[in-house]
């Protein structure tokens, strides 16, 4: 028998929760961590069709990037989607598992996925914890690295989208005098409040998601190219979660079936110049 708690041990070697900021609420979110595991499903979001996916497949583990519980329940009022969601999960004896800003600062984690599907090379890491890991690797959240070739702003915006595999994404042009873009910074999620640390690093872009007007605004003043393609690129975790995970599962000889999610829980969708996406 393989339990929860054998599973996400070996996981923490490789994201531990000590890594995750201050604000974030990693680990256990819901249900018996010490109950057996056969079926674990792997997913970016805990949302209801995700939950159903669950349900359907009789996985007994769900793991999530983003946290299941952000935000503290006021109340047990099932009428409330996420209340509900949560009694569904309890009902079917489902266990939920969340690694959030710990995979992101993690070595070989989420920033260096994002990082390696825009094709930055020379990576280094944008803003350095206090911690590191086991081995020694500098922990740090976000990434900079250079494009393997220099590209005019036009150029790098058609780049994000075709790495990104986005519909749309919204971008803000440098000064007139920043011609070609080379060195970038990248933090998946929402890291706008990390583009003075971009500067400092001598980037000429930065890549980041949910990030708002006036920062934007800030952002340009400052000579800064901003690509946002949305927070919903972190799926890229899922496939690499699962390949890690079933990495683990082999070497360890648990008898675990492990898949990846096929709800997509992008909430947004793009409207086209004369076309609806």
């Amino acid at each position: 028998m393989t339990t929860g708690l054998e599973v996400m041990a070996r996981f923490e070697q490789f994201a531990a929760p000590a890594w995750a900021e201050d604000w974030d609420h990693v680990g256990w979110q819901l249900g018996d961590p010490t109950r057996a595991v056969r079926r674990m499903l792997i997913t970016l979001d805990v949302r209801p069709a995700v939950v159903d996916e669950a349900i359907a497949a009789g996985v007994d583990l769900i793991f999530s990037h983003h946290p299941l519980m952000f935000r503290p329940a006021k109340d047990l009022d099932l009428r409330q989607p996420q209340n509900a969601m949560y009694a569904k999960l309890l009902a079917h004896g489902i266990t939920v598992y969340s690694a959030h800003t710990n995979l992101d600062s993690a070595p070989g984690g989420m920033n260096d996925w994002l990082a390696a599907q825009l094709g930055l090379q020379n990576l280094t890491g944008l803003v350095p914890s206090k911690l590191s890991s086991p081995t020694g690797e500098p922990v740090s959240l976000g990434r900079v690295g250079d494009l393997p070739v220099a590209l005019s702003p036009a150029e790098f915006v058609s780049w994000c989208q075709q790495h990104f595999h986005v519909a749309g994404l919204r971008f803000v042009t440098p000064p007139a005098a920043v011609t070609q873009i080379k060195r970038v910074a990248i933090v998946g999620g929402a890291g706008s409040e990390f583009y003075p640390q971009v500067l400092a690093a001598g980037a000429q872009a930065y890549v980041t998601g949910d990030v708002s007007y006036h920062v934007a605004q800030d952002m340009q003043a400052a000579g800064l190219m901003l690509v946002d393609p949305g927070h919903h690129i972190e799926v890229v975790c899922v496939k690499q979660l699962t390949t890690l995970f079933k990495k683990w599962a082999q070497l360890a000889k648990w008898p675990l079936e492990i898949q990846a999610s096929q709800v997509k829980t992008e909430p947004f969708k793009f409207m086209m110049k004369d076309e609806m996406k």
